[in-house]
């Protein structure tokens, strides 16, 4: 079964469809008067059809009967006036939704991206992008769908229902009774319709998000398959989660068919049954020609109100779970945006953080004198939301104090923590006990925004986006940066190879920068790291994926932007420690040594063992 980190919550807090769809009111709220006001529209319309069968009583009992020519045509202009007038009010209608509805569609979507960019990271790491993008995409267009068509119909279709049911009770309420037959079977019928049918929209709407999700990999990832030869197995996966999609849609389909049979079938013979009781009735003399004719022209101007019921109550119930499935993402807690009040020695509670959490702080308050500047980590610890209960925090109790204007290397196995405890200095994700400072304040007593225009960062896997690479590099400064600012960013990170390209630095990179090779990326990551001229620079591996003589460029450039500034580098290659002025070594989670890279060559053997690339240092226990 397709499921989202949301489904478990879902199963266990069931909402009706009601409920659910009321969610939509203020997204719907701005536009109420012109939606209410095609409500009205289509309802007038829709009783003007209820007129003709009383039009059609009138000629049969009058000119058809007196053989009056005159009355005849008479009455036929009064029928096509009412088609005409019905045709119009219908027209109206579609005009009154189609530009508030668009509005709204486009409204909730921008709200989504919205809320997506201020959602925390632990958040992104659970779900799937092409869960997300389907909420953006097909679920808001079947909420779009749902608010020109079902809701209004359902209201109309109702009141449409309601006095058909009257003027034909009022013409003879014997055969009223015949037509009402059917009712409670089909109320029944609906009900039992409405849950089988809700459970499998759902299911259906997940997997449109599993098989999004495949295709988005597929073209992100296509060297990754063609490099290996994989394009066979992962159309196999595709064509299983489209078979499987495939099935469900069948499952919607056959219950989509069971309820029209029920709702079509059980009406047409209650139409028939009134059709013989009234032909006796008119052979009998107690019932006029006209009067049967205007019953059942009127019972077969509701087969559409009653027909209709069985696709307005699927697509409603598709709307519903859109809707569930939307908010499953608009509900999630964003990062909080104001800083937050941190006392010494008490506990931190952030009522907008992405998850309600407590966190201690060391109870001497502030750091005190020339040991507060720069970047210090005091106690710090940290969890994985996720994490299993009782599970090892990935970093316990680090200490580590870089001073103002240093540069610290972090060197460490693989999985020792060194990228989350870099991604703890931006926030990107909170500490569970201890604290972050830099220059003395804690980092919670700012705001994110404050925050990130102090602290810049470089990923180890640099990320580009759909656009120039000017726009590229300057995501990382501030809204005056100019050329010259371009160009010096360009210049430390050795991106000369920019002006070569096509437009310069107007060039596109196209998506995800796959246009240019992983070293040029890595420098133009770092290039936008340091565009900025921060106060703090964080650098995870960022020379990787260059060659020797690059790296050597990169780095006689980047010792000139160290200087100014306070960094924390991770690396992994010796030529990289060498850029920092002391080397923090991080093992299972805590700092254990830290000093120069010389002296920690001569006096640490795990480091030794890290730095000359042997295999993975093994501890003896017995030390």
């Amino acid at each position: 079964m397709s499921t989202t980190p949301a489904t478990a919550a879902r199963e266990t807090d069931p909402r009706s469809a009601v409920r659910t769809l009321l969610r939509l009111w203020p997204y719907v709220r701005p536009v109420r008067v012109r939606l209410f006001t095609a409500a009205g529209v289509a309802v007038v319309a829709s009783c003007v059809g209820l007129v003709i069968p009383l039009v059609l009583k009138w000629m049969v009992d009058g000119p058809v009967a007196d053989r009056d020519p005159a009355g005849v045509w008479l009455g036929a202009l009064y029928l096509l006036l009412l088609g005409l007038t019905e045709a119009l009010l219908f027209g109206l209608r579609r005009w009154l939704v189609a530009r508030p509805l668009s509005h709204v569609e486009a409204e909730m979507r921008a709200g989504l991206y919205r809320h997506l960019q201020r959602l925390p990271v632990a958040f992104h790491d659970r779900w799937a992008s092409g869960q997300l993008l389907s909420r953006g995409t097909t679920d808001l267009m079947l909420l779009r769908m749902f608010l020109a068509f079902p809701l209004t119909f359902l209201l109309v279709n109702g009141v449409t229902i309601l006095v058909g049911v009257i003027i034909m009770l009022a013409q003879d309420w014997t055969l009223g009774v015949v037509i009402l037959g059917p009712v409670v079977p089909m109320i029944v019928m609906c009900v039992v319709f409405e849950k089988r049918y809700a459970d499998v929209a759902r299911l259906a709407q997940d997997q449109v998000g599993d098989l999004t999700t495949v295709v988005e990999e597929g073209v992100l990832g296509i060297r990754i398959i063609k490099g290996f030869g994989r394009h066979r197995s992962q159309a196999r996966a595709f064509r299983e989660l489209s078979a499987t999609l495939r099935g469900t849609e069948l499952r919607k389909a056959r219950l989509l068919a069971a309820i029209w049979a029920v709702i079509v079938t059980l009406p047409e013979v209650a139409i028939g049954a009134a059709l013989v009781v009234g032909a006796v009735q008119v052979a009998d003399g107690e019932l006029s020609a006209g009067t049967l004719v205007a019953f059942l022209s009127t019972a077969l101007a509701l087969r559409w109100p009653v027909e209709s019921i069985g696709f307005l109550l699927a697509m409603s119930q598709e709307a519903a779970t859109a809707t569930e499935r939307y908010f499953e993402v608009m509900d999630e807690l964003p990062e909080s945006t104001t800083p937050v009040a941190v006392a010494g020695g008490g506990m931190r509670k952030d009522a907008g953080a992405a998850v309600a959490a407590e966190v201690t702080v060391p109870a001497d308050g502030a750091s005190k004198g020339a040991d507060a500047g720069g970047i210090r980590f005091e106690s710090v610890s940290f969890r994985y939301p996720d994490a299993p209960p009782g599970s090892p925090p990935v970093l316990d109790r680090v200490d580590l104090h870089i001073r103002p204007g240093e540069s610290l290397a972090l060197v460490g196995a693989t999985g020792s923590g060194k990228t989350t405890l870099t991604a703890l200095v931006p926030r990107l994700h909170e500490v569970t006990e201890g604290r972050i400072t830099l220059d003395g304040e804690d980092i919670r007593a700012m705001s994110r925004a404050e925050l990130r225009a102090k602290v810049a960062v470089a990923f180890e896997e640099p990320t580009l986006f759909s656009a120039s690479v000017g726009e590229n590099v300057l995501m990382g400064a501030g809204p005056d940066a100019g050329p010259d600012d371009l160009d010096r960013a360009l210049a430390v990170a050795q991106a000369d190879f920019v002006h070569a390209l096509p437009q310069g630095t107007a060039t596109q990179v196209g998506e995800q920068g796959h246009s240019l090779s992983g070293g040029q990326r890595q420098r133009l990551a770092l290039a936008r790291a340091v565009v900025g001229r921060p106060r703090f620079l964080v650098l995870d591996d960022p020379l990787s994926a260059l060659d020797v003589h690059t790296e050597a460029a990169v780095e006689a450039a980047l010792r000139q932007v160290l200087a100014d500034t306070t960094a924390l580098i991770v690396a992994h290659r010796p030529s990289t420690v060498l850029l920092a002025d002391r080397v923090a070594l991080l093992s299972g989670g805590r700092i254990t040594a830290v000093g120069t890279h010389h002296e920690l060559l001569r006096t640490n053997a795990e480091y030794a063992h890290l730095m000359s690339g042997a295999e993975e240092y093994q501890e003896d226990p017995t030390r």
